[in-house]
């Protein structure tokens, strides 16, 4: 193979006089592949030290702790599996994990459908779009305490927003805090009106990929707007759906806000989830470190078992996509 002669007036590099005897040109240094590694390493360095210290240690700590007698007096003494044969006999954590089941089931969806009609209707030109899409995220601004006191002034059954207007309608006030099922429908509308904004904004961004011609095809061969939303547009958003279901189904196996603020759990153990009920165990009246520490092992492992599964879903559907 002939080799292109250099540029007369310029002298020749040395990888041309190489290629020129048939020898390989040289590779990467060794050097110039230990400043990039340790220039890599320099960037990466702050926040594996952030994720080592707020998370990992953390993490090691709680499964540690787990196995241990630890209370707020005296001194840690090893347990074995102790803790966890108590929680197999707890009436308590089955509630607390049945709560949160029936919390999350309520809630994801309707998160996310939700937000999807919002981010359908806010795509359209509407007078004062600007404004309605603020209105609608600005609960994700905001603090969760905040929301949450919001929600409490909002279902508090002797000063509440909501029985003072049904009081005015002539309706008898309603038991939203002493009432099991009522309590958790209060916590679930608060958890909503929190949760529709972020699913509205995320699909809005995806609607903006959604092809327009093929939009346009569908309507041109007589789909109408339901058929071309469900046909169409609804299966281009497969994915923007998986990661919302995967992200609120996280944040529904970690809620705490809203229940602590609103219910505390009660009445009873009505909305008692696993992240209250373990903080109850560990820094509640009981101080039970350890079997606080079993609680939140066992919700992480919930947790990470749920989102595995739901990663593995959409790489399937993405390959056969």
């Amino acid at each position: 193979m002939s080799v292109a002669e250099p540029v007369s007036g310029t002298a020749p590099r040395a990888s041309d006089e190489l290629v020129r005897d048939g020898a390989t040109p040289p590779r990467t240094t060794r050097s110039a592949r230990l400043r990039e590694a340790v220039a890599a390493w320099t960037f990466l360095s702050p926040n594996l030290l952030l994720l080592a210290v707020f998370l990992f240690l953390p993490l090691v700590w709680a499964v540690l702790l787990s196995f241990q007698r630890a209370r707020s007096f005296g001194p840690s003494s090893w347990a074995g599996l102790a803790n966890y044969e108590r929680l197999l006999q707890d009436g308590v954590f089955w509630r607390s994990l049945l709560n949160t089941v029936i919390f999350t089931a309520a809630t994801v969806p309707l998160s996310v459908l939700i937000g999807l009609g919002l981010a359908l209707l806010m795509d359209k030109a509407l007078p004062a779009r600007g404004l309605f899409r603020t209105v609608v995220y600005l609960p994700i601004v905001v603090s969760t305490l905040v929301t949450s006191l919001v929600g409490l002034l909002l279902f508090d059954e002797s000063i509440g927003v909501l029985n003072g207007m049904l009081a005015d309608l002539g309706v008898g006030p309603v038991s939203w805090q002493t009432d099991g099922t009522l309590a958790m429908v209060s916590v679930v509308l608060m958890t909503l009106w929190t949760r529709v904004g972020f699913a509205m904004v995320v699909y809005l961004a995806a609607l903006q990929d959604v092809p327009e011609d093929v939009v346009e095809a569908a309507r041109v061969d007589g789909a109408g707007s339901w058929a071309t939303v469900r046909q169409i547009v609804v299966p281009m958003l497969r994915s923007t759906t998986l990661f919302l279901v995967v992200v609120n189904v996280i944040w529904s196996f970690q809620i705490f806000d809203v229940v602590y603020v609103m219910t505390n759990g009660g009445p009873g153990y009505a909305t008692s989830m696993l992240v209250t009920y373990a903080y109850e165990e560990g820094f509640g009246p009981p101080r039970n470190f350890g079997y606080g520490a079993t609680v939140g092992v066992v919700l992480f492992l919930l947790t990470l078992v749920i989102t595995l599964v739901q990663f593995r879903i959409q790489r399937r559907s993405g390959e056969e996509s």
